[in-house]
């Protein structure tokens, strides 16, 4: 083509996402099916689930103190809420909660209760939010109660067991001091010195100190903290909603499926993005057909007003005609990866009728000697005028006169293209040396005739991985087309008919992807071969064809063309 193939730019990061994201988008199936599991599984967890709720209740927790309103105090003075937070979940507070429920009748053990309490800290404070989760709304708050004023207790306890331990201690240190306070005043009384008077005022200090200490400790305000929030029964199930649950679902299953894809695209031999194949094939895109119902049999869409389809079969043939290479030679081989041949044989109709419609003089050659089905796909179109220049088999100094009904001019015959003009067919028909001739002389004659000014000849051959039958006219036909469906053709495949093609000499002009066609479309191979029996005339109502004898000299010639008995 007149402009240089682009190759994908590896910096072009957000195009690169936006290919991968609409590879991703091809596999919508595991897409549907993952987002399907997560909204089962946001009902499932919604529906399934048997319902909880959950009580909370607040503790302020407080230190012992002697003078809690005085200046200076400080509420926090030896708390580590980390270290209480720690506490209030310890199985110590669980058993005595337990105990506790005991006796209002619920009999629960400490581990059970405690599987079901959550406690936590809001930052800056020193309170502890004490959360029960249970089956009923008056389980869940009395339990949720019961497991603050266990802990609340808890520390009480410890508080007034550390007050009486220190008492203990300065009782102990008391004792010895007083024994030796009541022997000296014995004998201060016997008369003795100063000095035991002296000791004995020390020990009376001493006395009075220790004595201060056990007063201020059994003064201490042991308060271990305040309830400032009773749990209440609360009124509705604790978690989220079916909406909520459902959307999550949605999220998480389109997660799944994204993953799903990934994996499927990374394991996928097919091609992945247009710019693939481009890449793969080695040659431009020159258009892609959009999915357009047609009337069952009508192959044709040049001819019918308001079609999306023919416009682009019209956008290709005006990007064929400027090409430079094309247009040296004027000789196109339409042919298709592998499989069905369906989509390159309406390619090569309809570029032969756009051709046509531009006024170039368009001989289509059907190269398919083994489906052959061409004729049949125009039905009626297929025997209208003649061209002007196919009037008369002695226009050409190429053509020999040869016995009639021989392939490839015993089969030619005229296609009418309502509005667009005429192009010469020249139908396939079966035989029984395909390769024989494909490389006869004939061919070469046939296909020679793109020389003539103004003239163009469309080859449509089998799929070139399928058979060899494309390869043997590339020698003679340079520019092929490849016509594909991205979905179905392998990069492998694309790489392989680049490498074939090249090596024979001839030269991809470009690809053309079709939207390909759902399987109650395409025909059933027994019907293939019913319409190839009727073109041979072994069927009732079969027109006059060519009918191979088994001798392969037959094909060295070129028979003068000579229209069908009946035929205009």
């Amino acid at each position: 083509m007149t402009h240089q193939i682009r190759t994908l730019d590896e910096q072009d990061e957000p195009a690169l996402l936006r290919d991968q994201f609409r590879q991703l988008l091809r596999y919508r199936r595991l897409l549907s099916a993952g987002i399907a599991v997560g909204l089962l599984g946001g009902a499932y967890l919604a529906l399934g689930g048997e319902d909880t709720y959950t009580a909370t209740g607040e503790v302020q927790v407080r230190s012992a103190t002697a003078d809690p309103f005085a200046t200076g105090a400080s509420a926090d003075k030896g708390i580590n809420i980390g270290s209480e937070r720690q506490t209030a979940v310890s199985d110590t507070v669980g058993a005595l909660a337990a105990n506790a429920l005991a006796q209002w009748g619920d009999h629960v053990p400490a581990g059970e209760l405690l599987s079901g309490l959550q406690v936590t800290n809001p930052p800056n404070t020193l309170t502890l939010r004490f959360s029960y989760t249970g089956r009923t709304p008056a389980q869940s708050s009395t339990r949720a109660e019961a497991l603050a004023n266990a802990y609340l207790e808890h520390r009480k306890a410890r508080t007034e067991e550390s007050i009486a331990n220190m008492a203990t201690g300065y009782r102990a240190q008391l004792e010895p001091l007083e024994d030796k306070r009541d022997l000296l005043e014995e004998e201060i009384g016997a008369g003795e010195a100063d000095d035991v008077s002296s000791a004995r005022a020390n020990i009376i200090v001493s006395i009075s100190e220790l004595s201060r200490k056990i007063s201020e400790l059994e003064a201490l305000d042991t308060t271990p903290g305040y309830l400032n929030k009773k749990p209440v029964p609360p009124t509705e199930p604790t978690g989220a909603g079916l909406l909520l649950l459902l959307g999550l679902g949605g999220v998480v299953g389109l997660a799944l499926g994204l993953l799903m894809s990934w994996v499927r695209l990374v394991f996928d031999p097919a091609v992945r993005s247009t710019r693939e194949v481009v890449r793969c094939l080695g040659a431009p895109l020159l258009g892609t057909l959009p999915r357009e119902r047609t009337a069952p049999g009508s192959l044709l869409a040049i001819g019918r007003g308001g079609s999306r389809l023919a416009e682009e079969y019209r956008a290709v043939a005006f990007r064929l005609a400027y090409d430079p290479s094309f247009a040296r030679s004027r000789r196109l081989l339409v042919t298709a990866p592998r499989g069905d041949n369906a989509a390159a044989a309406a390619a090569a109709a309809n570029l032969a009728a756009a051709f046509a419609e531009m006024g170039r003089d368009v001989l289509l050659v059907e190269a398919d000697l083994r489906t052959p089905s061409l004729a049949r796909d125009l039905g009626q179109a297929a025997y209208g005028v003649r061209p002007r220049w196919a009037g008369d088999p002695a226009a050409s100094p190429r053509n020999t006169p040869h016995a009639p009904g021989s392939w490839p001019a015993g089969t030619r015959s005229n296609v009418d293209v309502p509005g667009s003009g005429a192009f010469a067919l020249v139908a396939g028909v079966t035989v029984d040396n395909v390769p024989r001739v494909l490389t006869s002389a004939s061919v070469g004659r046939i296909v020679a005739e793109a020389d003539r000014p103004g003239a163009v000849v469309i080859v449509l051959a089998p799929p070139v991985l399928a058979y060899a039958d494309a390869v043997a006219l590339v020698d003679r036909v340079e520019g092929v087309m490849v016509v594909c469906d991205p979905r179905e053709v392998h990069r492998s495949d694309l790489e392989r008919i680049r490498e074939i093609i090249g090596a024979s000499g001839g030269s991809v002009l470009g690809v053309l992807l079709h939207p390909g066609r759902g399987r109650a479309v395409r025909r059933p191979r027994a019907g293939r071969q019913k319409s190839a029996r009727r073109r041979n005339g072994s069927g009732p109502g079969a027109h006059t064809g060519p009918v191979s004898t088994g001798d392969p000299s037959e094909t060295l010639g070129l028979r003068p063309y000579d229209l069908p008995a009946g035929r205009p």
